[in-house]
């Protein structure tokens, strides 16, 4: 295919094909910035830490387990508790010196109102860590 041509009484035709050699020299123009630019957008601080021969103490938290069944009745750790007994066992455990972790089960027929009141009641004591323990969904 030839740009030019010295016969001027030849109709001139529009270019079909594109010119991407200048796309190209853009694209690698910019590749090469952006890796000679990658190392300055780290902001790591460069520390030399110390060796230490100690190993690390692992605390495990206790784990509490609290069940609520559908009528209502609390359970701390498999064992029912009376009215006022669960207070008493929430100031015990944020007493401890690591906080336990507090597992809550519930009936699914269990009224909101008594989840709510248990979750008031740890955080009025300031036990924060609270999970709660569902059933995996069966698939089908």
């Amino acid at each position: 295919m030839a740009f030019g041509s010295f016969n001027h009484h030849r109709q001139k035709e529009s270019m079909a094909d594109i010119n991407v050699t200048p796309m190209v020299d853009v694209m690698l123009v910019l590749l090469v910035i952006f890796i000679l630019s990658a190392p300055m957008f780290t902001n790591a601080v460069q520390l030399e830490l110390p060796k230490a021969q100690a190993k690390a103490v692992q605390q495990e938290a206790e784990t509490v387990t609290l069940a609520i069944d559908a009528a209502g009745t609390v359970y701390w750790n498999n064992d029912a508790l009376q009215a006022g007994e669960l207070e008493q066992r929430l100031a015990e455990a944020a007493a401890l010196p690591q906080q336990p972790d507090l597992q809550l089960r519930a009936d699914k027929d269990t009224r909101y109102e008594v989840v709510a009141q248990v979750m008031a009641a740890a955080q009025s004591h300031g036990l924060t860590r609270l999970g709660f323990v569902t059933d995996p969904k069966e698939k089908k």
